[in-house]
């Protein structure tokens, strides 16, 4: 049985296009597995080589279902790979957590990091804030309230990511779903209001900045990177305040390289790591360092409240209800 997990593992590692060359043998070698961007993992790991020299890292990049799908295979076959994992959002890190797989760090320093925004067991932690808010095609009105995307104005003509496929989506539906200004009916509203949902955030962005729909919701690093480059686009935070992903990071309790791993989460937590996550186009958790050109400071936005472990008890359901109104 063994053997035919192991062959079913690979078998899901190569169909879905992320093998992993084998470890060079060294004694620091470091394997993450991560959702970063291509280009935002490769800055990442190279700052970090730079500033651990001996030790090199060797990495699988995807989106987190996918990242996901290749770990829980590992896990079946009884050969997990990564040491760290460095991936959206913290519900998947929770589920992580719950089934025994994290390594607590109690050491890590986490005075930069605003209070609460890290596992209180210090099994996981924040890299960065992405918020979910509002792009708007420059040629429609700007929307200044979740709720403008009701309006006639936008019928049929708003996009946003599925929270089947998307962790800061499922976030977003779990977070304005408990909210009792929103709830389901809200969304409820916005499919009779012709608004379609679609897999990731990078869909719904090429739909807004091509005119296809006038609005979106999505992340706010692509549509504001983007804004700055000259894209037909405004990002927006709505009054009442957005949702959020810390894109956390994590050491599995089955890394063979534990020094090294801890290693990384102390790059990432340290005030240079921080500072990169800022120079990428994200919001730093440190507040005092400077948001990246566009962005408002980290005191002047307005989180609503996501309570993680409320969202996870009710996620099945919010995915089937959300499925029975937009579509899986």
């Amino acid at each position: 049985m063994n053997r035919k997990l192991a062959f079913a593992a690979a078998t899901a590692a190569f169909a879905l296009g992320l093998a992993l060359a084998p470890r060079a043998g060294a004694q620091n070698a470091l394997v993450i597995y991560t959702s970063q961007p291509q280009s935002d993992a490769e800055q990442t790991i190279a700052e970090f080589e730079k500033a651990n020299p001996g030790i090199k890292v060797e990495f699988v990049r995807n989106g987190t279902t996918q990242v996901m799908n290749k770990l829980e295979a590992e896990f079946a076959a009884g050969d997990p790979r990564p040491d760290v994992l460095l991936i959206a959002d913290a519900m998947t890190m929770e589920t992580l957590k719950g089934a025994g797989r994290l390594l607590p760090y109690a050491e890590a320093k986490t005075d930069k990091l605003p209070p609460g925004s890290f596992d209180k067991d210090k099994t996981y932690f924040p890299t960065k804030l992405i918020t979910t808010g509002i792009v708007a095609h420059k040629s429609a009105k700007a929307p200044q309230s979740w709720n403008d995307l009701l309006d006639a104005a936008a019928k049929g003509k708003v996009t946003m990511p599925s929270p089947l496929y998307s962790g800061a989506a499922a976030i977003h539906v779990g977070t304005l779903t408990a909210d009792k200004a929103f709830g389901w009916k809200y969304f409820e509203t916005l499919a009779q209001n012709g608004a379609v949902a679609v897999r990731g955030n990078g869909d719904v962005f090429k739909a807004v900045a091509s005119g296809e729909k006038l609005y979106g919701v999505v992340v706010d690093f692509m549509a504001l990177r983007e804004q700055a480059k000259g894209a037909p686009v405004a990002f927006v935070f709505p009054k009442e305040g957005v949702t959020a992903v810390t894109e956390p990071a994590a050491i599995l309790k089955t890394s063979k390289n534990q020094a090294a791993a801890k290693k990384f989460i102390d790059f990432l937590l340290s005030e240079a790591g921080l500072t990169l996550a800022a120079t990428q186009g994200y919001l730093a958790l440190d507040k005092s360092i400077a948001p990246p050109a566009g962005f408002p400071k980290l005191d002047q936005i307005k989180l609503m409240n996501s309570n993680i472990p409320g969202i996870m008890s009710v996620d099945k359901d919010n995915k089937k209800k959300f499925a029975d109104l937009f579509g899986g």
